[in-house]
């Protein structure tokens, strides 16, 4: 346990970083620090932190500092607070991208032990209004020590990473940032490009985004992503980026191929080839956990509805792990589906719900 923390940036992550470790008792002291006032009047009255600052004096009494701001405002935030850090404070970031910014960390705080972080986990809300003590469960967090990263430091890092409910994973600066610009930071991109290139159908064709369905919508999500933020996301890690665009673009390359030769067979191929890795791959999830166990119940259109399932299952101590409306018709009803993280709560549901008159199945396993 720590005796102060002090996140700089209360925003998403942070905030939700110091309800976590409030809820779990991780630390003595949650300090936040930011430059917008309103914000930190927020994350106090939102639990997420005990007390805050517009300055960086809080630091001097901290043995934890985490670094929540944009990428490079953290390394302007290293320069600033170096002086404040005492002997034995660690600092830590949570930033998407490590190579770089782990480097420079690591020479500007020569006397300082960093650790690399990075949560895989997030939300559709930005700012602290959207943080959630719940966030990081069941959701990988990152670490990227290097060969001169103190093990003891590593290991309250990571003690803190389990305490908030998520998973440790341990890896190499380089190799982070070659994993996530592939499912990551390209697929940002991808989307980004899609977007663009409807829009310049549109002008041609007006009705074209109107007529933009779910499989464009749920391909494109992420394209609402803030344009600044991704900006210095791809930037900083450019190197991995372009090698994915490249691989990406060479992946193009080869259905356009096919399809000017009239190679069926192989453009067939390719698509099943895809659909084969896509297939293993849990249709919710946080991060790299593995796939939670589902069921699809179907409910009549009455208030309520969703609320009685919920209730039914927890009365029978079967806690769901995720929710998601599939479909609904008005007047009619909808089927929901259900995940469950426990092994053996998904066939447990079922068997409840059958008994309550809910016409329900499991999900065919991925």
């Amino acid at each position: 346990m720590f005796d102060q923390m002090v996140i700089i940036g209360v925003g998403l992550i942070g905030g939700s970083l110091g309800m976590a470790v409030r809820k779990h008792g991780l630390a003595d002291k949650v300090v936040g620090i930011d430059l917008d006032e309103n914000s930190l009047q927020m994350a106090k009255e939102l639990g997420a932190v005990d007390t805050y600052a517009l300055d960086y004096s809080p630091v001097r009494d901290a043995d934890l500092v985490v670094l929540a701001a944009p990428i490079f405002s953290n390394l302007k935030i290293l320069e600033n607070i170096r002086g404040y850090l005492a002997p034995q404070a660690v600092v830590t970031d949570v930033g998407s991208t490590k190579s770089e910014f782990v480097a420079q960390a690591e020479q500007l705080l020569p006397n300082n032990a960093f650790v690399g972080g990075h949560p895989m986990a997030g939300a559709e809300t930005a700012g602290v209004g959207g943080a959630d003590p719940y966030l990081f469960e069941n959701a990988f967090y990152l670490l990227t020590p290097t060969e001169t990263t103190d093990p003891q430091a590593l290991g309250r890092v990571r003690n803190l990473v389990e305490g908030v409910g998520a998973r440790a994973l341990v890896l190499d600066p380089d190799t982070h940032d070659k994993i996530t610009a592939a499912i990551s930071h390209l697929p940002h991109l991808a989307a980004a490009a899609l977007v663009q290139t409807a829009a310049e159908l549109a002008g041609e064709h007006p009705m074209t985004l109107a007529l933009a369905a779910g499989g464009f919508k749920d391909t494109t999500r992420v394209a609402s992503g803030n344009p600044g933020l991704w900006k210095d996301i791809c930037f900083s890690n450019k190197e991995q980026v372009i090698a994915m665009i490249d691989r990406f673009t060479n992946c193009l390359n080869e259905m356009k191929r096919a399809l000017a030769e009239e190679l069926r067979p192989d453009f067939e191929m390719q698509l099943a080839a895809a659909k084969t890795v896509r297939d293993q791959i849990p249709a919710k999830m946080k991060g790299y956990w593995p796939f939670l166990d589902e069921i699809i119940v179907t409910i009549p259109d009455r208030p309520g509805m969703i609320g009685q399932v919920a209730a039914i299952l927890g009365g029978q101590d079967v806690n769901i792990d995720d929710i998601e409306i599939l479909r609904v018709r008005e007047g009619e009803g909808g089927t929901l589906r259900l995940g469950f993280a426990k092994i053996g709560s998904a066939e447990k549901a079922v068997r409840i719900l059958k008994e309550h008159g809910f016409p329900v199945r499991v999900r065919n396993a991925h």
